[in-house]
Formats: structure tokens, sequence, C-alpha cells
């Protein structure tokens, strides 16, 4: 006689799996707040970013991580340290991941750009600037898409936390909230925060939470069969 398949068992076998995206914004650097760093070498954590970092890492110690990515900024490869120390996975750069290209803006001063008239396109229209010789918004939000469904691809169904910058992963998430992007600069990712993105082929991503820089993560996902042995 052939038993008949329980119907919550039925329903966990066909429904698709879903991959859960965290975004991890890098923590504070000295120029944190001052300055357009983008892609210049050599910016490092501060202590208070160093910390953030290992909060991070705790918060992220109760998930059944299966890939670590990072942008090739120091300031990024620093805060996925602690993660992948306590979790004993290997950190992979990802170029995809990286900072905008400010062009001929990099390291300028914030105090000084605020008063230049492109800087009222860059907070109300930025879908229509692009940095002097630099990536245009709709550039960093095509690359940015473009890697996060390449890492969802490679690791389906299952948990991927990318570090990156706060631009990259604010129109990664307006994108996902089919919010347009000259609306990306109310959306607010603050140094150490992390949001939370689950894909499901064929469906539209959903948006579980963004810029959380408190409680522990590890309710977004149940822990494997395998993991409760």
């Amino acid at each position: 006689m052939i038993a008949a398949t329980p119907p919550e068992q039925f329903a966990a076998a066909t429904e698709p799996q879903s991959t859960l995206l965290l975004l991890v914004r890098h923590g504070e650097t000295p120029t944190t707040g001052m300055v357009l760093p983008g892609r210049a070498p050599g910016l490092h954590l501060s202590d208070r970013g160093r910390d953030q970092a290992e909060r991070v890492a705790e918060r992220l110690a109760g998930l059944p991580i299966d890939g670590l990515y990072s942008s090739p900024m120091e300031r990024a490869g620093e805060t996925a340290a602690p993660t992948a120390a306590l979790s004993g996975l290997d950190v992979h750069e990802h170029t995809g991941l990286i900072e905008c290209d400010f062009g001929d803006w990099t390291g300028a001063a914030l105090a000084e750009l605020v008063g230049l008239p492109e800087w009222q396109t860059v907070q109300h229209s930025p879908s229509a600037f692009r940095f002097p010789n630099g990536e245009s918004f709709v550039q960093m939000q095509a690359r940015m898409v473009g890697t996060l469904e390449a890492l969802c691809t490679a690791h389906p169904g299952g948990v991927v936390v990318c570090f990156s910058h706060a631009d990259p992963i604010k129109v990664a998430v307006a994108h996902a909230l089919g919010t347009r992007l000259d609306l990306f600069q109310r959306i607010v990712i603050s140094p150490g925060s992390v949001s939370a993105i689950s894909f499901v082929e064929g469906r539209a991503p959903a948006v579980m939470m963004v810029n959380s820089t408190a409680d522990p993560l590890s309710g977004l996902r149940a822990p494997r069969v395998r993991d409760r042995r």
C-alpha cells in the first residue's frame, strides 16, 4: 500500500526555493559623511567601523550562509572579515558590488558639493545624472541588479551575504521595491546596516528588511534539516 503524501509535505516539495540576499553596508571610516571616497584606494575602517563589522558578524551567526561576497574596496573587505572568520567561509571579491564611480568628484568634500547646481540633480533627478568622467546612476543600478541576479543563480535557495556601499545598496533596494530610480535617495542605508531581499524565480523580489542595525538575523531563514542534527 502506498501512503499518501501529507499536504504540508507536498506543498513544501512544490514551493519554489527562495534565495535570501543580505546587503551589508561597510562600517564607518574616518571620512564617512564628509567626503565622496568613491573608488579611491587606501580608505580603511575607523575604530567604530571595526566594531560595526564585529556586530554584523554576530548578527549573522545564526544563519546558514552559502556565500560571502564583497566589493573590492578595503572598507568593504574589512567589514566582511569578522563574518568570514566566524562562519569559516572565504570572502569572494566581486567588482559588481563596488562603489559608484564618482569620476572627477572622487574625494570631494560633501560641504563643497552641496553648493553645486548639479547636486540638486543628484538628489532629485538622479536618473538624469552621470558623474563627470564617471558612472551614471542608471549604470550603477544596472550593474548592481545584474550582479545580485547572478549571485542568486549561483546560490539557488541559499543565503548570500554581500558587503557593499550605500548607493549601490539603495538602488538595489529601490529596484526590488519597484520604486523608480529618481526616488532612491529617500532610502536610508547606514554604516554597518543589513538589508534583506528574497528572490524566487519567476516572481517579483520581496524586500524583507531595510537598514537594520540592531536585532539578530537568524529569524530570516530557518536552519536546514542537516543543520539540526
